[in-house]
């Protein structure tokens, strides 16, 4: 189950003056799944209300009610029935790892997404980079400084454009890694459905996971 509070902890340094993202790429896509323009830059580069209108996107996956919009979802396995690492798990690791910043896994990941995902119109996607120092603190919950223990992850968002190059609300999305007992649980990962009933349930498909229980 996803800790609410864990999550609202991401959420209130989610503001123009407090956010710790480092940077922001995304691809705009055809209704075919085509890339037609990607962007990569460093998310403090924006101006203050281009980041305010970006970090209100990246907020939409943690904010969303959690076990409901918001669920934990773990990866088949790290590695297939022929011994081969599951190649989105190794995508996702390889993305935060360098902070967004090869074009290359980037441009694979927005292929990947392209292929599968299903709409009649032309969307975005954006996906934030961000390191968050996990505050120590103590048995009375004070706390007590900045800890050794950082969280690094990745928000994917998939907005539909309501306009050119404009952005709508995200309808589905995900944090990769959870954030699990304190830190990065890199087998498992939290995915967003605007719309519980009418979910994109390709996109736990293209990740290659399945809900942590039967219950969800």
């Amino acid at each position: 189950m996803i800790n609410r509070e864990d999550m609202l902890a991401l959420t209130r340094r989610m503001t123009v003056k407090r956010t710790s993202i480092t940077r922001i790429a995304g691809s705009y896509m055809d209704e075919e799944g085509f890339s037609e323009g990607t962007f990569n830059t460093h998310f403090q580069n924006l101006s203050p209300a281009e980041r305010e209108k970006n970090l209100a996107l990246a907020k939409a996956v943690p904010f969303s009610e959690t076990n409901k919009n918001l669920k934990e979802y773990c990866f088949e396995s790290e590695k297939d029935q022929n011994g081969k690492v599951n190649p989105m798990r190794q995508l996702l690791i390889g993305m935060r790892n360098c902070g967004l910043k090869n074009d290359a896994l980037m441009d694979t990941f927005y292929e990947v997404i392209g292929e599968k995902y299903q709409t009649d119109s032309s969307y975005a996607i954006y996906v934030f980079h961000d390191r968050y120092d996990i505050p120590a603190k103590g048995k009375d919950h004070e706390r007590l400084g900045e800890s050794e223990n950082v969280y690094e992850y990745l928000i994917c968002v998939i907005c539909p454009l309501e306009n050119e190059y404009e952005p709508g609300e995200p309808e589905c999305g995900f944090l990769f890694p959870a954030f699990l007992d304190g830190g990065a649980a890199l087998n498992c990962v939290d995915i967003y459905q605007k719309n519980t009933k009418n979910p994109h349930t390709e996109l736990k498909e293209l990740l290659g996971c399945r809900p942590v229980d039967n219950r969800r």
